[in-house]
């Protein structure tokens, strides 16, 4: 007979899907294990066990069980630590923060836990509910996300000889090689998406900055404009498509909405 073992962890919920009549699959991102994949028998019914927990982004803490061999966790309980009410009372901050969770289930594996990401979904969610929901924030998560899932962008030299970004004059970020190059080394090439080197530095400043103080960094209209040029460009290259939350949040936008 296969172990099974029960766990309690903090956890992000990043997507649900209605299975059956009364059952719930739900991803979430959690502290200690990653994310994981579970199922939650009678949520749809129940009003005690999962009361109104099991929603996209909230912040809960889960009690959950797991066989060795199974692909599926059995979800037990769980409690809420912050359900983002102002986030939700806002159309502007749901789609951001939809797009925050979905951004963070393309790019984790199963099982393979990263207590930083965890840590930083959770600040930037806390961040945008305290009211400062914008694109420059965006930018700095889709930043720190590409680098604690290890696809960061080079930005601090050049890819290929290696010359400091403080000692170019201008760069081109190149998709292909994940960073960006110097005049000399793209070789009179077009190839590839010119930069500012105040956006450059713009976005390595984001990057590490302390959270308590990000909300203060504004980006220029040029400097935000190559910011998220260059980041959905780069995401798009890394997982093959565009994210539909982006697509939604954009096409929103759009309409005026």
């Amino acid at each position: 007979m296969k172990a099974k073992t029960t766990h309690k962890t903090p956890a992000i919920v990043l997507r649900t899907l209605d299975y059956g009549e009364s059952d719930r699959i739900v991803t979430f991102y959690t502290a200690d294990f990653g994310k994981i994949k579970g199922i939650a028998k009678g949520a749809r019914r129940s009003q005690r066990r999962f009361a109104n927990t099991l929603e996209p982004f909230s912040c809960i803490t889960i009690l959950f069980s797991k066989k060795d061999d199974a692909s599926l966790a059995f979800l037990e309980n769980s409690d809420i630590i912050d359900h983002y009410a102002a986030i939700r009372a806002d159309l502007e901050k749901t789609l951001q923060a939809s797009y925050l969770v979905d951004l963070t289930d393309q790019f984790t594996l199963e099982g393979k836990a990263n207590y930083l990401l965890f840590e930083s979904i959770k600040d930037f969610l806390k961040l945008i509910d305290e009211g400062h929901a914008s694109d420059t924030l965006l930018r700095f998560f889709e930043m720190r996300l590409l680098k604690y899932s290890g696809y960061e962008p080079v930005l601090d030299r050049c890819t290929v000889c290696q010359k400091p970004v403080n000692e170019l004059k201008t760069c081109r970020f190149n998709f292909r090689d994940g960073g960006i190059n110097c005049d000399h080394c793209r070789n009179g090439s077009f190839d590839g998406l010119s930069l500012s080197l105040g956006t450059v530095k713009s976005l390595l400043l984001g990057k590490d900055m302390d959270l308590t103080k990000i909300h203060r960094l504004s980006l220029s209209p040029q400097t935000a404009q190559e910011s998220k040029t260059l980041l959905a460009g780069f995401i798009r290259h890394l997982l093959g498509k565009e994210l539909k939350s982006a697509h939604v949040l954009n096409q929103i936008r759009r309409l005026g909405i």
